[in-house]
């Protein structure tokens, strides 16, 4: 299930966030439950969950890095570092609790170390970070939206200050809970809030203006 979810209709605004968040919610502990069988198996020397993870977690962690590293090289370099020291230390996987925060430290941590030996540590600034955005819908006809529609919220969210974009990219389309996103990035749960609700106002704010002018 791919998280982003973009809400035009009005109603009920608090009704609509507490159904939102209680799928969110279903959402994330599916996620950590597969994720946990996962870690057991390879913890277990199982080399296709390995696979399956490597497969579920590279390009979403490659995008990550290459935020910060804006080099294609040294991205697939620092993602391999994290997955095979994932195997190296697979007999303690059983003692992660939450794999994919896991993979987001270790990418982020990885990614800073290479900075710091370059001496690029001005590139671990979150305001200096530009992460590529995937298509808001894979798949506009599935979502009764038009292509061009898709592409002026792909342009709204391309347009987001970096750190907002950062954020609202890992919560949205990565998955990953205000609560991981605040641990990852070393900031507090009410900045995380902050920075959704500022990504969501100037995306619907793109797309009524688009809606009036078309």
């Amino acid at each position: 299930m791919k998280p982003l979810v973009i809400f035009f209709a009005s109603g009920n605004k608090k009704a609509g966030n507490s159904v939102n968040n209680f799928n969110l919610a279903i959402c994330l502990l599916m996620d950590k439950d597969v994720l946990t069988r996962l870690g057991e198996r390879i913890a277990n020397d199982d080399q296709l969950a390995y696979r399956q993870l490597f497969i579920q977690f590279y390009a979403k962690l490659s995008r990550f890095v290459m935020g910060f590293t804006k080099n294609k090289e040294l991205t697939d370099e620092i993602v391999s570092d994290v997955f095979i020291n994932i195997w190296r230390r697979r007999t303690k996987m059983e003692e992660i609790k939450n794999l994919k925060l896991y993979l987001y430290v270790s990418a982020k941590n990885t990614t800073f170390n290479y900075l710091k030996k370059l001496h690029r540590e001005n590139l671990t600034d979150l305001d200096m970070v530009e992460i590529e955005v995937e298509d808001p819908f894979a798949d506009p006809g599935a979502a009764m939206i038009t292509r061009e529609m898709n592409l002026k919220l792909k342009t709204a969210i391309n347009d987001l200050p970096p750190r907002c974009k950062l954020i609202f990219t890992l919560v949205k389309e990565d998955g990953l809970s205000y609560k991981q996103t605040a641990q990852l990035l070393s900031i507090t749960e009410s900045t995380v809030e902050n920075q959704i609700s500022i990504a969501l106002k100037k995306i619907s704010g793109a797309v009524r203006y688009t809606f009036r002018h078309s």
